[in-house]
């Protein structure tokens, strides 16, 4: 790893030098708090605490995204045969100032998508900046999901701030390398033991907070799913969806085809298993219509069905569901809820 220290002033000309053949993207602040946005030359992320109310998935999962073209023209030997879209070939992105939070759930995300062309392109066409976290909010707890504040997972590069106002650049990966700043100097031995004495204390912090993955890893999976707290969780809930649309680890989709004068497309667009609809079967049926089955299996997917299946919670510790849910529900107190029924061994 290769640490850097980088003159504060001389963050907006590298992210402009970035943006000469990229499109260089990260918060901004809003009135309603910093937002996802394109950074115009000059401009640097907003260093407000926390993640931006839009998830990151916004980049990797576009909405609407068609995956086939084809034509509708009866005159067309080749009509309704699919091909595959036109690709922005070449299209680099820069994510500036991503919090550790949300590169890791680009990470996540790889597990069930690691086979998806389309995912997988983006993710090769995109630099991932990331701002470590100086201070947290009171909905944050990524360390409850094995993640830190701290943390390196899914970025090419990561700031943090040093004395004297600079910054200290740590240079991740290969594609990292590339992207450094040219106005980056090797860190003095006392920047590294600095960062490296902030790590261990962010590990130290770590240690004292709970680990709910082994506990309900062990715990029965169908007395889980029959406990008897589900319905008290979901009586507030308007299944709305707004958790499941701001959660940077939620990627249900749905498939459709649009066509207007000769021609179609394969789109694939965000759904949310929060709405009845979702799991609506042809025939009618739903294995999921009444609203705590929903919400049973959206807790269960993010903290038993995908860890099941590729070991981490399917959840990054971000809170933007805690921040933004309608009705006041927290995912922290649905997890004790969980955590408190495996501890009485069932």
């Amino acid at each position: 790893m290769k640490l850097l220290r980088l003159p504060r002033q001389a963050l907006a000309d590298w992210l402009a030098a970035l943006g000469r053949d990229a499109e260089v993207f990260g918060p901004k602040a809003t009135a309603e708090g910093p937002a996802l946005a394109s950074l115009a030359p000059g401009e640097t992320p907003d260093e407000a605490p926390g993640p931006p109310k839009a998830p990151l998935k916004t980049f990797f999962f576009p909405q609407p995204e068609t995956l086939a073209v084809f034509s509708t023209r009866r005159d067309d030997p080749e009509a309704h045969v699919l091909r595959p879209p036109r690709l922005e070939a070449g299209r680099r992105v820069v994510l500036a100032g991503v919090r550790p939070c949300d590169a890791r759930s680009v990470v996540l995300n790889a597990l069930p998508f690691a086979g998806d062309p389309y995912f997988q392109a983006r993710c090769g066409a995109t630099v991932l900046i990331g701002a470590a976290c100086a201070e947290t909010c009171g909905t944050c707890f990524c360390r409850w999901t094995g993640g830190d504040p701290l943390g390196t997972e899914g970025l090419d590069l990561l700031l943090h701030p040093a004395d004297g106002g600079d910054l200290l650049v740590e240079v991740l990966t290969a594609k990292g390398e590339g992207a450094a700043p040219e106005a980056g100097r090797p860190a003095a031995a006392a920047d590294a033991e600095g960062l490296a004495a902030r790590r261990e204390a962010s590990r130290r912090a770590a240690g004292r907070a709970p680990d709910p993955r082994p506990p309900l890893a062990a715990v029965d999976l169908l007395a889980l799913h029959g406990a008897p707290f589900w319905g008290r969780v979901a009586e507030p809930c308007l299944n709305c969806g707004a958790c499941t649309f701001l959660c940077p680890t939620c990627y249900c989709f749905d498939i459709q085809d649009e066509t207007l004068r000769g021609r179609g497309r394969r789109i694939r667009y965000w759904d949310s298993c929060m709405f009845p609809l979702f799991t609506r079967h042809a025939s009618g049926h739903n294995p999921r219509g009444a609203k705590f089955q929903r919400v049973r299996n959206r807790f269960l997917h993010k903290f038993r069905y995908f860890p099941d299946r590729y070991g981490p919670f399917s959840c990054v510790g971000c809170g933007r569901c805690i921040r933004e849910c309608p009705v006041g529900i927290d995912v922290r107190e649905v997890l004790r809820e969980m955590l408190a029924f495996a501890g009485r061994g069932a």
